[in-house]
């Protein structure tokens, strides 16, 4: 039995093992433990830096994207407005291309027809000359001798009157069946 209470007895070396212990405690608690917590503490502070500049980049990133978003809409809205205005340029380019066509057309058509009433009335007078030339012609071969046509002119004109009467009449029913 004397062998367990030698255990229990300190001895030297534990007051040694004790000394250097506290020791070793002081010294881990003043040179080793602040410049740790030094480290922990500007690693949470850099973790925290990140954290806050992950967020705002975050937001400055939503931001953006609505931004880019409302600049995007804007520029739909600007594209249907020319698309819009370019339309409505082609349709009035096409009516004033139309109405101008129209006109002329309708000028052409109208100088034709001048043209037409001219060229007929040219032809009604030639004819109606070269009758007075024939009706002479065919009163000197029945009567057989030459006859005065200055003598005869009111005749002349009268033949001549009736010829176009009935031409201006022709042209005028032609006219409104065309």
């Amino acid at each position: 039995m004397t062998t367990a209470s030698i255990f229990l007895l300190p001895n030297g070396t534990f007051f040694v093992e004790l000394i250097v212990f506290v020791v070793l405690i002081v010294i881990i608690g003043k040179k080793i433990i602040p410049p740790i917590n030094a480290a922990v503490a500007e690693r949470q502070d850099r973790v925290r830096a990140s954290l806050d500049a992950a967020d705002q980049a975050r937001a400055d990133a939503l931001a953006a994207d609505d931004e880019r978003r409302a600049v995007l809409e804007e520029a739909r809205g600007t594209a249907r407005e020319i698309v819009a205005q370019a339309n409505r340029t082609a349709e009035a380019v096409r009516v004033d291309a139309q109405a101008r066509g129209q006109a002329e057309f309708e000028r052409i058509v109208g100088g034709a027809e001048a043209d037409v009433a001219l060229a007929r009335q040219r032809a009604v007078e030639e004819a109606a000359n070269r009758l007075g030339e024939i009706a002479m012609d065919v009163v000197e071969r029945v009567i057989g001798r030459p006859v005065n046509a200055e003598a005869h002119q009111d005749l002349i004109e009268e033949a001549v009157s009736a010829l176009r009467a009935d031409s201006t009449g022709a042209a005028a029913s032609s006219g409104t069946h065309s």
